[in-house]
């Protein structure tokens, strides 16, 4: 009776584990890819340092061309203004 007591409590641990493993990696696939786009944020919105400042949000005027955002992988360069590399 211990036996399959001990087996049966294995098996679920098993499983349990599993779907686990399998949930991240399908949490992970999802998340995209993320680019430094440059020159198109507004005022205040920048995600981080620029040339004349060190914190996120201190972006002075709209397209500043130091300041940047993250973007999805392959979206900064559709966008009028964008690069991926300071002007």
């Amino acid at each position: 009776m211990k036996d399959t007591s001990a087996i049966t409590t294995a098996t679920l641990a098993s499983l349990l584990l599993l779907a686990t493993a399998t949930i991240t990696t399908a949490a992970q696939a999802d998340v995209p890819q993320m680019e430094k786009c440059y020159g198109i944020v507004k005022a205040g919105k920048n995600d981080c340092q620029t040339n004349s400042n060190a914190c996120a949000g201190t972006a002075r005027k709209d397209g500043q061309k130091d300041a940047w955002i993250y973007l999805p992988k392959g979206s900064c360069e559709k966008i009028v203004g964008g690069s991926l590399a300071k002007k």
